[in-house]
């Protein structure tokens, strides 16, 4: 499936350095390190796809296998945190596909907090279905921090150098223009004067927590407020939250500031000296025209809610009470509302999408005899498009309300040069994504890759967003014991290492043991919200963002996950006493390592990015936030073709991969290319050398045989004979001189190598020479011949050194006699 959250994008499914594992069933080449089965089911059809496999409940996800590709099914692969609901009273409206009436499976709804509703059937009257569905609801919701799969790894492999309070301390002096530099071994103290100028400065008096349990160490105040004043100032907010600097502007001096609500009571009657002072002092500083600055005290609560929470000692600022102000509502609506805007969003997709739950297609078909053709589309009848017309517009309507809020915000710093304090409740939620928001459109360096992650560590994770709430995961509480009495529901047990623990509840004793909820009362799509909202700037902004959709989607899914401690625990300070920086890996680490492994190519990095022509602060006007569904994110499991929009970026990214593709099989070819001529041009070299070889051995050979020539004509005329013979057993029947030379193996030659060149010069004997008049004048007047005849070449008339061989000369009228040349013999 080539949905846009596929989890092979972010390699879940990588083992790295497999040590041993106590189960694993038959899985180990699908699973993670350190991931354990802890139950399995065979024969499983998940009915999204009618596709048949295993399903396996591991110690990180539900994981399913196919049977038929032995491959990781994406859309039947989930983590356990990302699991929002089981269900095993499930009852289809329709029947799937390829369904069997006659052997009816039994059910098990899986509800994704990411969109995602799957429904896995298991063979009738087996207890694999009771045993995947009662690991899954102990699994999906433990009972301890340290239960959660991130804790598995092994602590001598987590980067100890990164720390979050160090890269906080980094983004406070981007903001003040200064160069960071480490001034002491731990590189978090700094000296007094070293972060501070003309208006603000940053102060410690947090770092052991004491002022504000969910607030960091280290804050921007303005430099006129003393940490008395902090003190005191801090009693007067809801959660001891009061009001900081967020984002500043050197240039202008304007400032972004957060805070909770003021506990004015009932009547708006209670006043603090010293918080009035704070949040004046965010404004003192003048414009060019020496004029003081205005001030927006932004509540994002409806009036009425703001109102409301009067009765429980909050509510809101009075204008009256803080000069050269303006308090303003934005009506964005509580946590609550949205976690069931969402719910029924994702109920009505599953329903109506190409990919159903429930087996069959709810493409637009037509149902019926041909009297109702066309009566129906999207599995519904046409009310069903007002019905989905009502839940997107609800959805998209908060949406907007955040966009058109931030975007206001940002605005008035942008082109007013003011001053904004924003807060709702606790400060923690919509202050969170107004203030994130409002900075991304703003600052530049917030809508690149390093500027997003300083982003998100400082305004959500910094600043104490409730993330263990709103997913529904264990925390640690004050004292540093487990915390999950606001996550745990009555009727369910706890998750215990020891295998005695007692049974979470039979399936279907009761109407709330067959439906497991995995989030709590306080859980919430803050942050997919807040994502949600740049996927629309993206939309309008398309060269202004480093990173694209997809980067987005991924990132939502690795904090669904929990495979990372960074977005673990609700604050900076629990976190610190988990030890969760030193005891899990880091997500941003993971991310730039998977953007490295893919290159300029990698479908995290938005190709239309432009930095020179976006650097500057973006503000939108209104009539263009007007959001559209988010596809890449909201359409992934139900419609995977649609998801993708047909959007240039997902074309780009389509191509991309194309000329990567075609660029790599270029460099293969090239490189084939390249080996090939190397290799020509050595065989080229070596048919040169066996040529040169060739033309000396042949002027050899040439040379030799003119050399035997004249050689042999030597020899014949001082009398002797030349016999050249290749066998080296040959005999002559001559007596004379003799000898053999080895000849030397030539590479190319193709006679025998064995054989060896005889070459044998023999005298004739006398017995062989024929009786010639000269013969016999020679031997009658020869003084030095002997009773054995004639001693030639060895008597002493060769010493004569005569060329005339076989002359029979008569010495005493050697004198007298005329050389004739009837005298030689012929040639």
């Amino acid at each position: 499936m080539e949905a846009s959250g596929s989890w092979d994008a972010i390699d879940w499914n990588q083992i790295e350095d497999p040590r041993s594992r106590r189960s694993s069933q038959g899985m180990e080449e699908f699973l993670l390190e350190d991931e354990e089965v802890h139950a399995q089911g065979h024969g499983v059809v998940l009915l999204n796809t009618d596709e048949a496999g295993t399903v396996s409940v591991t110690n990180f996800r539900l994981l399913f296998v196919s049977q038929a590709t032995k491959s990781v099914v994406e859309l039947g692969t989930i983590p356990l945190t990302t699991i929002e609901k089981l269900n095993d009273d499930v009852k289809l409206q329709s029947l799937p596909r390829q369904y069997d009436k006659k052997q009816p499976r039994e059910l098990l709804q899986v509800i994704g907090k990411d969109m995602r509703v799957i429904v896995f059937a298991f063979r009738p009257r087996t207890k694999q279905k009771n045993e995947v569905f009662d690991t899954l609801r102990r699994y999906t919701k433990p009972a301890h921090l340290w239960d959660l799969y991130a804790f598995s790894c092994d602590p001598s492999t987590v980067d100890k150098k990164s720390d979050p309070k160090l890269r906080l301390l980094k983004e406070y002096h981007r903001l003040f223009r200064k160069w960071f530099s480490h001034s002491s071994s731990s590189g978090l103290e700094v000296e007094k004067d070293s972060l501070r100028n003309a208006w603000w400065r940053v102060t410690s008096v947090n770092s052991n927590y004491s002022l504000c349990s969910t607030y960091p160490s280290q804050l921007i105040v303005p430099r006129s407020i003393s940490d008395e004043d902090l003190w005191q100032a801090s009693t007067f907010r809801a959660g001891k939250r009061l009001p900081i600097i967020s984002w500043c502007d050197p240039e202008s001096g304007a400032v972004l500031a957060r805070s909770s609500q003021p506990m004015v009571g009932l009547m708006m009657n209670f006043r603090n000296n010293s918080d009035e002072k704070l949040v004046s002092a965010l404004c003192t500083q003048t414009d060019a025209t020496g004029s003081p600055r205005k001030l927006y005290i932004v509540d994002a609560r409806p009036r009425a809610n703001a109102l409301a929470n009067g009765a429980k000692g909050g509510g809101s600022e009075s204008s009256s009470n803080y000069p050269k102000s303006e308090v303003l509502f934005l009506g964005i609506q509580n946590i609550h509302t949205m976690r069931d805007s969402l719910s029924r969003l994702r109920d009505y997709v599953d329903a109506h999408g190409s990919i159903s739950s429930n087996g069959s297609s709810s493409a637009v078909s037509l149902v019926g005899d041909r009297r109702n053709r066309g009566s129906t589309w999207g599995g519904g009848n046409l009310n069903s498009m007002t019905q989905f017309s009502s839940m997107l517009g609800e959805w998209l309507n908060h949406i907007q309300n955040i966009l058109v809020g931030a975007s206001w915000i940002a605005a008035q710093i942008a082109q007013e040069s003011a001053s904004v304090l924003i807060h709702c409740s606790d400060g923690w939620d919509r202050t969170t994504q107004l203030i994130a928001l409002a900075c991304l459109l703003l600052d530049p360096y917030y809508r690149t890759f390093n500027g997003f992650q300083a982003l998100v560590e400082k305004d959500w994770l910094a600043f104490g967003h409730p993330f263990a709430e709103r997913m529904g995961i264990p925390t640690v509480t004050e004292n540093g014991g487990s915390q999950y009495e606001l996550l745990r529901q009555p009727s369910l047990g706890n998750l215990s290492s020891s295998p005695s623990r007692s049974t979470l509840g039979t399936p279907g004793s009761s109407s709330n043991t067959s439906v497991q909820s995995q989030t709590s009362n306080n859980s919430s799509p803050i942050l997919l919200q807040w994502l949600d909202c740049i996927a629309q700037l993206l939309r309008l902004y398309p060269s202004a963002f480093e990173f694209s959709s997809k980067f987005l989607v991924d990132f939502m899914d690795c904090v669904f996950s929990c495979r990372f401690g960074n977005f673990l625990c609700n604050s900076e300070r629990e976190r610190e006493q988990s030890g969760v920086t030193s005891s899990c890996h880091c997500m941003w680490t993971y991310l730039a390592d998977l953007r490295a492994s893919g290159g300029n190519f990698h479908e995290h990095f938005n190709p239309f990015y432009d930095p020179v022509k976006y650097n500057a602060p973006l503000v939108p006007p209104a009539a263009a936030l007007a959001p559209t569904l988010w596809p890449q994110f909201y359409l992934r499991w139900t419609c995977p073709p649609e998801s993708q929009g047909g959007g240039l970026e997902s074309q780009w990214h389509s191509m991309s991969k194309k000329y990567a593709d075609s660029i790599k099989a270029k460099e293969i070819a090239e490189s084939r290319s390249r080996d090939i001529k190397m290799k020509m041009e050595s065989m080229l070299a070596d048919l040169q050398r066996e040529r040169r070889a060739s033309s000396s051995a042949l002027a050899m050979a040439q040379r030799a045989r003119r050399e035997n020539g004249a050689i042999k004509r030597a020899i014949r005329t001082i009398g002797c004979n030349v016999n050249f013979s290749m066998n080296k057993n040959q005999v002559d029947k001559t007596e004379g001189l003799s000898y053999s030379v080895r000849r030397e193996a030539d590479s190319g030659a193709q006679e025998d190598d064995n054989a060896d060149l005889s070459v044998s010069i023999s005298a004739v004997e006398d017995s062989l020479v024929s009786e010639t008049p000269s013969n016999q004048v020679c031997e009658s007047l020869c003084p030095f011949r002997t009773r054995e005849g004639c001693r030639w070449p060895h008597a002493a008339c060769a010493q004569l050194g005569s060329q005339f061989v076989g002359l029979k000369a008569n010495f005493d009228a050697f004198d007298r006699l005329s050389i004739e040349d009837c005298y030689f013999g012929p040639e």
